[in-house]
């Protein structure tokens, strides 16, 4: 379904490496790196993780299973896409890393588009909803994806007002899971008239981890974000912060200082945020962005190292002692280390691999916690 891109025999490769426990995105793209395709990683990965000092080498999950994952998405109308897709959400693919696979159900052009991601309240006040509501309109109209998360509140009445013009809706869980379930008919009106997003496998019910990274797929797919009502502790917070980091514009609403609902929204604007009251102010603010600078810088690539030349033990000992149980930028871990940051991103998959630290999008890296 996807054009361009990988044949199926590549895309299964992508899709074991992807789902291989104890690979995360930055590691992923460091063992495509080195060892130049994700089948020769997925050959590899049993002498890496030995040489690593794992006392069982990682299985990734056998061909099987990746091909009925394939099928099965592709049964409801679905398809997974890598990056090396046309089809994949450009904005998206200058991340660092990008998310290696994505599953995706829906007018697949949408990913394309220009777009604005809406995020705010659950329990959004009616004038928040329709602020919601106005804003996605407008900027639809005026030819903007709007891309949100399907949650209750602004991200639903977001969606809703832009299903004549172009939404997107990115899942916390598996592009066939609904949640929440009052939004199954909504869900429906997407799969049909817009894109719905995943980065996690068919079928997976949604955690509390997996929305941080639901939540960076929404911003990345964007080229600003703009927050209606948000306490304190919103989790709309950590997405305008993500956004920041991915060089987005962020925007906000104001509310009253006596709603807690915008206390949120408010301290945004103290911050820094372009301020917004509607779909003109949102449209005047995008105008402004440098659009051939949004987007994370590329990622690091590894120094020429032979697949097969083992680390130096004193720099991955360097590392490791860098590493902190919050996760930390590479660039900030390898200055710790005294390496350069291709090389610490080298030793970091190994790490990752070992068990003695795990990587996370956006370029962090953290050690785990029993090591």
């Amino acid at each position: 379904m996807s054009a361009g891109g990988l044949d199926d025999a590549a895309r299964l490769a992508w899709l074991r490496l992807a789902r291989t426990p104890s690979v995360g995105p930055v590691t992923f793209f460091e063992l495509l790196k080195r060892h130049a395709s994700a089948q020769a990683a997925l050959d590899a990965l049993p002498e890496l993780s030995r040489r690593a000092g794992r006392k069982k080498p990682l299985k990734p999950p056998p061909p099987e299973l990746a091909e009925q994952e394939l099928e099965a998405t592709r049964a409801i109308g679905a398809d997974i896409m890598t990056v090396r897709d046309l089809d994949y959400p450009p904005l998206l693919q200058a991340l660092s890393p990008p998310p290696p696979v994505l599953s995706m159900r829906g007018q697949f052009a949408l990913a394309a588009g220009p777009a604005l991601a809406i995020v705010g309240a659950r329990n959004a006040s009616a004038a928040g909803r329709k602020l919601a509501r106005e804003i996605a309109a407008g900027i639809g109209a005026a030819g903007h994806v709007v891309v949100s998360g399907l949650a209750r509140g602004i991200d639903g009445e977001a969606h809703a007002a832009s299903l004549a013009t172009g939404t997107v809706a990115v899942l916390g869980g598996g592009i066939d899971h609904v949640y929440p379930p009052q939004h199954a008919e909504l869900y429906e009106a997407i799969a049909n008239q817009g894109l719905i997003v995943s980065e996690s496998p068919l079928g997976h019910q949604a955690t509390a981890r997996d929305f941080p990274r639901r939540n960076r797929i929404i911003t990345g797919c964007a080229l600003g974000l703009v927050v209606v009502e948000a306490s304190e502790r919103s989790g709309s917070l950590i997405s305008a912060r993500t956004a920041g980091e991915q060089g987005r514009e962020v925007m906000a609403v104001p509310g009253s200082p006596l709603d807690p609902r915008a206390a949120g929204t408010n301290r945004l604007l103290r911050d820094g945020a372009a301020l917004v009251r509607n779909s003109t102010d949102v449209l005047e603010a995008l105008s402004r962005l440098p659009r051939p600078h949004v987007g994370a810088p590329p990622p690091p690539q590894f120094e020429d190292d032979p697949a097969d030349t083992p680390l130096p033990a004193a720099q991955r000992q360097a590392v490791l002692e860098a590493l902190s149980p919050h996760p930390m930028p590479i660039d900030e871990i390898a200055r710790a280390a005294g390496v350069g940051a291709p090389r610490c991103a080298a030793i970091l998959a190994e790490l990752e691999l070992s068990g003695e630290a795990h990587t996370l999008p956006g370029g962090l890296a953290a050690r785990s916690v029993d090591s």
